[in-house]
């Protein structure tokens, strides 16, 4: 059975802002200031992406600059790691991470498949890897960006999220040369302690509490599943670690479970980040690194797991764009 974080009381609201109230300038700034920074994405990530620079090409693709009256500018430069050489003709697989910035396995499994595996697809895969699209949630520990927004809701055109625009903006000119798009998550116990809350707060809406998935799964495209694809990844990270099961209902956080630790959102309307690609095989992992059956590591290496079957897969078919 799925793990369940523990419900709030049913009088219980999140502390900022009015019940049923959508949040303002005031609300927002009044979150932010509760956002504390708590590690380095200077040293996590740009150093090692920097050590990398013999085996790929560090590509800077922009900027995140976060500024109010109430919170001192800061200035984020984003970086993605890409093939050396890019050949064209080959094909092409993106790996994304660290959209949520609190995701640690998805950023940290991206820098560890450049790290460890960049010389197992020369000359027969163009990668680009994403290692952290939303620095300053990364640097709190946070689901949203500065301006209480979720980058993987704002996917579209005209992005209001900076991370979110500038990643499009990466990855349009390449657009038809892209075989698969893997985007590395996580689901953690706070998404239902703080994020869920959070977003009603925000929204103005009554918090609903649910359930958390025990395990790893993954999300395909409702537009267009692509269940060989998954189902190899799915048997790749069974062997590192657990795979979430259904709960009572056959679902997985609402959604109905399709094939084993498989679930379908509608990747382009809903602005999630595995549909900016134009990939025919694309899909959202996620993690579970609160079970008491997973540890961090296990979490970080089944990420790595499942970039490393998206590739074989892709190139064991030949399917090019």
């Amino acid at each position: 059975m799925p793990a369940v974080a523990p419900p709030p009381s049913p009088s219980f609201f999140y502390p900022i802002g009015m019940p049923g109230q959508p949040w303002g300038d005031a609300e927002r700034a009044q979150w932010r200031a509760r956002q504390v920074r708590q590690r380095s994405y200077a040293d996590d990530v740009l150093r090692a992406i920097e050590a990398l620079r013999g085996d790929w090409e560090v590509q800077a693709y922009g900027e995140v600059v976060c500024a109010a009256p109430d919170h001192a500018p800061e200035r984020f430069p984003l970086q993605a790691l890409r093939s050396r050489p890019w050949q064209p003709g080959l094909p092409g697989v993106l790996v994304t991470g660290g959209v949520h910035g609190y995701e640690t396995s998805g950023v940290h499994g991206a820098l560890r498949f450049a790290q460890q595996h960049a010389g197992e697809w020369t000359g027969r895969a163009n990668l680009l890897i994403v290692p952290c699209v939303s620095p300053w949630a990364y640097e709190r520990i946070q689901r949203w960006n500065f301006d209480a927004l979720d980058p993987n809701r704002c996917f579209r055109p005209g992005s209001p999220a900076q991370e979110s625009a500038a990643l499009m903006r990466l990855v349009a000119p390449l657009r038809g040369q892209w075989s698969a798009h893997i985007d590395l998550h996580e689901t953690t116990d706070t998404d239902e302690s703080e994020y869920r809350p959070a977003v009603a707060a925000r929204d103005g809406k009554v918090f609903e509490p649910g359930s958390i998935p025990d395990g790893f799964y993954l999300v395909d495209d409702t537009e267009n599943p692509q269940p060989a694809f998954q189902q190899a990844l799915i048997e790749a990270v069974r062997r590192v670690t657990h795979i979430a099961p259904a709960d009572e209902k056959n679902e997985i956080i609402g959604s109905p479970v399709v094939a084993p630790g498989v679930i379908h959102y509608p990747m382009k309307q809903w602005g999630l980040c595995a549909g900016i690609s134009g990939a025919r095989y694309t899909t959202t992992t996620e993690v579970y690194p609160d079970s008491p059956r997973a540890t961090p590591e296990q979490c970080i290496e089944a990420q790595v797991a499942a970039v490393r079957a998206a590739v074989a897969f892709v190139l064991a078919g030949a399917q090019h764009p």
